[in-house]
């Protein structure tokens, strides 16, 4: 099924389901992009992200992309547009009191742009439940553009939620005194966490990593701990698991077939250290006992 949905205020949701596709280079306004199965690749200049069930990128007004489908399983996309007035004032709501608010009800003049960590984010929660809802009210065509909004709007404020989680908390845990260094660093790092997200299932080695994020290995491992509470070597292994429970839970592959599609060598392990994280064996997760 394929669909793009245009609202009076500019705001687009476009989705589809594709297993090849190619999309060229373009520009829009600031943009979340999920997918529901399989997996797409962003290209933003030199950076390639790998977009997954369990992530979903923000992309920025202004920023030149061009992505790709290329799978053998169908993947089901979404993308949401936000117009530049719509994001604006919900900047606004954010920044300003309720008193400012009163006395200044309706913005004027330009739309300032405002520009957030183009990275790859954690879909899960309130922002996977409320972007869940919206996709089943467009697949079903309901023409209220007024329940669209609140949707979109919901979908905002869910993103400040994550972004402020993973953006600002991840910096202030950071143990440099100067701001600007704190800035950089967290950007050094975010390349480092796209990378291990993106080549998850490939053999990666702790040099790759420190290069693709232009760290010392060494200032790598202090830094990646102090933000995200763990090593590289751990959030990667994390991201394998998570990665399983998605394909334990949504596909009939067997348990060795996963282990292979997630980078492992050894069933066995994959089973130990999957019970030492969850408490329950992959065969169990799947059957829900």
């Amino acid at each position: 099924m394929k669909f793009l949905r245009v609202l009076k205020n500019e705001n687009q949701i476009s989705g589809e389901t594709v297993q090849q596709a190619y999309y060229p280079e373009h520009v829009s306004n600031f943009s979340i992009k999920t997918v529901f199965s399989g997996n797409r690749t962003f290209n933003i200049g030199k950076r390639q992200l790998s977009l997954y069930p369990d992530t979903f990128v923000a992309i920025n007004k202004g920023t030149t992309y061009w992505s790709k489908v290329d799978s053998s399983v169908p993947v089901n996309t979404l993308s949401i547009s936000f117009s530049p007035s719509f994001l604006s004032d919900f900047q606004r709501l954010q920044k300003n009191n309720h008193r400012y608010l009163l006395d200044e009800p309706f913005q004027s003049g330009e739309h300032p742009d405002f520009s957030f960590m183009e990275t790859i984010y954690p879909f899960s929660g309130d922002m996977k439940y409320n972007i869940l809802h919206l996709k089943e009210h467009l697949e079903e065509g309901i023409p209220n553009d007024m329940l669209i909004n609140e949707y979109l709007h919901h979908c905002l404020i869910n993103y400040y939620k994550v972004y402020n989680k993973e953006v600002v908390d991840k910096s202030e845990n950071l143990n440099f005194l100067n701001s600007t260094t704190k800035v950089e660093i967290l950007k050094r790092l975010t390349l480092a966490k796209e990378f291990i997200i993106s080549h998850y299932n490939k053999d990666i080695e702790l040099e790759d990593i420190a290069q693709h994020a232009c760290l010392s290995v060494n200032h790598l491992l202090r830094t990646f701990k102090q933000a995200y509470g763990q090593s590289p070597h751990q959030y990667l292994i994390r991201v394998r698991v998570d990665r399983s429970k998605y394909l334990l839970k949504n596909t009939n592959y067997t348990i060795n077939e996963i282990v292979e599609i997630i980078g492992f060598e050894c069933p066995s392990s994959f089973i130990r250290l999957f019970k030492g994280l969850n408490k329950v064996t992959p065969g169990k997760y799947r059957t829900g006992n």
